[in-house]
């Protein structure tokens, strides 16, 4: 472990691999090096202090170094204990100057010392992945809150705490819901979780997924994409959903639906995507099939009630990297991933850089957005601007070397009329 003022990383011997792989990474985000070209020339961070707590991996390194270019000054923890890549953290500190706090495997001590010193850099802006780094502001570390201009926040599961904020009227600040612009969460969430799920499940396990029947917990954005791609490889798809439009929708794609505990009994592998807590509960547990495999990728791992599955487990041991193998009294085996938490960073290398590429590009640009309406907001959760979002999606297609078609004068006329009819 390297400690120093520059941040608390595994070991820096590994910055030049890591270097390697942020340069890989940033030829997949090619908005995300548009917007750090203009960043670099008009610096609108400048001595803006940011303190970041997010998946250190190779796409948010791309991130870290489009915000300094811009002038932010930047220092940086992980928002998940087995979610960081050593080998980036390490270049992050040591190739790119921005200090880092993030081991891979560190502990609950471990994990909120690095944001309580991400924290002592005082920033004037957070940005966040899981609302861990506005919580702990909000709760221990109060004193910070008047530098406070803005902060961002990237997952649904930060959404919905942030949200839980503004309604108990305990934010003390405006923070935009990144995660809820489309070109967040209708591919990051979709495409980027439902792909790196299946490659986590894969990587650990070397499980065939074709004719297994997986259950998925949760259809929104992310259970959408989980779905879609389990089929893809030929899987067998149950929904569990306790919202009546969204298992409606998961019916008309072509899929079973059915209460939890009955899809227990019959799923290969489980997986969780909802953003709330004990969603595979003890009842689930019990009824569950012998040799399922049960996964996680919501953000915190309180999805699965893993305390009821110690209680049910006579044995725990660890089979392969990231499988735990549970024993019950009566002989059936669980294999949990990654123990719980979110899978596809944990096991696997999380999103592919061309879909993050999309999601950084709304943080970069939310900041910049932030640091100028931040000071006439009000501490309320909010939606980064149509205009923004349409703008990465154009420059998205652009790269992309897709062109699309322009209204006419006619057809504008047309749309903003109200005299035509039949």
């Amino acid at each position: 472990m390297t400690t120093s003022t520059r941040g608390d990383v595994k070991d820096l011997s590994l910055a030049a691999r890591g270097k390697d792989r942020i340069e890989w990474a940033a030829k997949d985000m090619p908005v995300l090096r548009l917007i750090r070209e203009r960043f670099a020339k008009e610096q609108p961070l400048k001595g803006v202090r940011m303190s970041g707590c997010l998946h250190i991996t190779t796409e948010t390194a791309n991130l870290a170094i489009t915000l300094k270019a811009g002038g932010a000054d930047l220092v940086l923890c992980a928002s998940n204990p087995l979610s960081t890549q050593d080998d980036v953290a390490a270049a992050l500190v040591s190739e790119y100057g921005i200090p880092t706090f993030a081991i891979k495997g560190e502990d609950e001590e471990v994990y909120y010392s690095h944001i309580n010193a991400v924290l002592d850099h005082k920033p004037n802006m957070t940005m966040d992945d899981g609302c861990d780094l506005v919580s702990t502001l909000h709760t221990k570390r109060t004193e910070l809150l008047d530098n406070i201009v803005s902060g961002l926040e990237e997952t649904t599961t930060g959404v919905i705490r942030l949200k839980s904020m503004e309604a108990n009227k305990v934010l003390r600040f405006p923070v935009l819901a990144v995660n809820d612009s489309d070109t967040k969460h209708m591919f990051d969430n979709r495409y980027g979780t439902g792909q790196s799920s299946l490659d986590a499940i894969i990587r650990s396990t070397n499980i065939l997924i074709a004719g297994r029947t997986v259950v998925v917990f949760g259809y929104g954005w992310c259970g959408r994409g989980v779905a879609s791609r389990a089929h893809g490889l030929g899987a067998n798809v149950i929904v569990c959903e306790v919202d009546p439009t969204r298992a409606l929708e998961a019916v008309m794609d072509g899929y079973r639906v059915m209460p939890g505990v009955e899809a227990a009994a019959q799923g290969d592998i489980l997986i969780t995507v909802t953003g709330d807590i004990n969603v595979i509960d003890q009842k689930h547990l019990e009824n569950i099939k012998d040799g399922a495999l049960i996964a996680n990728s919501g953000h915190f791992n309180d999805e699965i009630n893993i305390p009821a599955l110690e209680k049910l487990s006579t044995g725990k041991r660890r089979v392969r990297d990231f499988v735990d193998d549970y024993t019950y009294s009566d002989g059936r085996h669980v294999y949990l991933l990654a123990e719980g938490r979110l899978v596809n960073l944990s096991a696997a290398e999380g999103h592919p850089a061309s879909v993050m590429d999309m999601s950084f590009a709304n943080q970069a640009l939310g900041a910049e957005y932030m640091l100028k309406q931040g000071k006439d907001l009000e501490p309320r959760v909010y939606t980064i601007p149509t205009e923004i979002d349409k703008q990465i999606a154009s420059l998205k297609l652009q790269s992309m070397g897709v062109r699309i078609d322009t209204l006419t004068e006619e057809q504008e006329s047309y749309l903003n009329s109200w005299e035509s009819g039949t």
